[in-house]
């Protein structure tokens, strides 16, 4: 690669370096400011909203970079990576907002230098790897992404849990990493490249041994299911979620998995996809059964999360086992191995991110004031947080599915790919689960309301800015809920992966 293709291709990485540059300057004004650090949240959200801007002006366009060859490439910037790095955006400013308001983390003030830095470090990592057409730039993104957040789940050192969900997560992530790497390594040994554009030409054009294919897709696949929780690679998500600060297990919970299920979605469909015909229906390589090792872990990802969730009394663990789920119901629209199905998972992570960033905003709000995430601490405070109640409804309705919440209409995108794909056994499985779901919510808003106390619950001090963000939470899920055109329409326009 010569230098002035190399200039050239910088250009179409400029997100990256919004991102790259905002955490060089969030290091050196901590330097400079020293035991100021006022200033580094608000320099934040001015890197992220032109990281922000710049994905956006990036939609339409459709170009690989960084050639190490005439036919690779490690990046492919293309309409599907800006929607899944709009995802990323949006949920960091979120976090954002919600670290300015958290009583964990204002706790480690002096130490809010290395947190911001630490929280862009993961944005960087799942920038690359949502646009990653190559497997080693693939895990070196996972990587950058999984050793800040390490790090962060483990941020607030006076919590023994905090520690110990960090140690777990780095046990966990370093285990399924090396697994990753193998895979990795038996890809190449056997095709001689890393690029996912020549691996899928040389698995067409040449024959190899399927075993030793299964095996390696296998082993790459605990990397991906590591990063979205999804089941037997889960083990690590209850323990963090519960004790790593309410800001970073939001974040964990949304914009990591996005990251997770993007770099997913494309390594199937540009490795083992070999055309797509008329009607959006992928048809693979013939070396990997996919669709059945997909549809297994979906049913046991959501079946294990919904079950689970039912006997936890900490809120923060319930969300997790919810999480774990989601990522379930979502994994069905990779099975299904159609553009419809891949529309219904960016409608669903759309909502997603309102309806679980929203309810973890409530529980960390609540928490700030009553010091528990014990569910039933949260006996009788309907009356006393009247605003917060509503909203911690809203956020749960929509996360069981129920109109007129725009998680409806998340699962209804799902169903109907499921059933465009004739999965119908496979969609009353996830309706059965769905209605499993319903206890663990409800059960949370009994005790908000339902329950009686002894004595009256004191009201609760929420100031006016939280309020009003826990109404930008709650609003558009209301909204999407009715109008929904607007984010079918957006999925629709970002459904293009460059090359296919």
């Amino acid at each position: 690669m010569n230098i002035e293709q190399l200039i050239s291709d910088l250009f179409y990485i400029k997100p990256e370096i919004a991102v790259a540059v905002t955490l060089v300057v969030i290091v050196v004004v901590d330097l400079i400011m020293g035991k100021n650090k006022k200033a580094l949240p608000f320099i934040s959200l001015v890197g992220l909203l032109i990281a922000g801007i710049l994905v956006v002006q990036q939609f339409g366009t459709a170009k690989f970079v960084f050639k190490t060859s005439i036919n690779s490439s490690l990046m492919a910037i293309d309409n599907f990576g800006s929607y899944f790095k709009i995802i990323v955006v949006v949920s960091s400013i979120f976090i954002v907002f919600f670290s300015l308001s958290s009583a964990e983390i204002k706790s480690t003030y002096a130490r809010h230098g290395e947190y911001y830095s630490l929280i862009f470090g993961m944005i960087l990592g799942m920038f690359f790897m949502v646009s990653a057409a190559d497997l080693i730039l693939i895990y070196l993104s996972m990587e950058l992404l999984s050793l800040s957040s390490y790090v962060l789940a483990g941020f607030v050192k006076n919590s023994i849990r905090n520690s110990e969900a960090s140690l777990k997560y780095v046990i966990y992530g370093g285990v399924s990493s090396g697994i990753m790497l193998f895979g990795i390594s038996i890809i190449f040994g056997l095709t001689g490249s890393t690029n996912l554009y020549e691996i899928n030409s040389l698995i067409q054009a040449q024959s190899f041994p399927s075993i030793t294919l299964l095996l390696a897709g296998l082993f790459i696949i605990v990397g991906f299911g590591f990063k979205i929780s999804a089941a037997p690679f889960h083990f690590w998500t209850p323990d963090v979620y519960e004790g790593a600060p309410i800001p970073i297990t939001a974040f964990l919970s949304v914009a990591s998995k996005a990251a997770g299920f993007a770099v997913l979605i494309r390594f199937i469909k540009v490795v083992f996809v070999d055309s797509v015909d008329v009607n959006g229906f992928w048809h693979l390589i013939n070396v990997i059964d996919w669709k059945s090792i997909i549809i297994l872990l979906s049913i046991l990802t959501m079946t294990l999360g919904n079950f689970a969730a039912l006997w936890q009394d900490n809120l923060k663990r319930m969300l997790a086992y919810s999480s774990i789920a989601h990522a379930g119901y979502m994994l069905l629209g990779v099975a299904v191995l159609s553009n419809e199905g891949i529309i219904a998972i960016m409608i669903y992570f759309i909502v997603y991110l309102f309806m679980n960033l929203g309810a973890f905003f409530v529980v960390m709000l609540v928490a700030n004031e009553i010091g528990s995430e014990e569910i039933d601490d949260y006996k009788g405070l309907g009356r006393s947080i009247p605003l917060l109640g509503v909203a911690l409804a809203i956020f749960l309705i929509s996360l069981v599915g129920l109109p007129p919440t725009a998680g409806f209409i998340a699962k209804v995108a799902l169903f109907i790919a499921l059933i465009d794909a004739n999965m119908i056994v496979v969609l009353v499985i996830t309706i059965l689960n769905t209605v499993v779901s319903v206890y663990y919510y409800i059960r949370i808003l009994r005790n908000l309301y339902l329950v009686k106390v002894d004595e009256e619950r004191p009201m609760l001090r929420i100031n006016f800015l939280n309020k009003v963000f826990v109404l930008f939470l709650a609003v558009p899920l209301i909204v999407f809920g009715i109008y929904f055109t607007p984010i079918i329409d957006f999925a629709k326009y970002s459904l293009n992966i460059l090359g296919l």
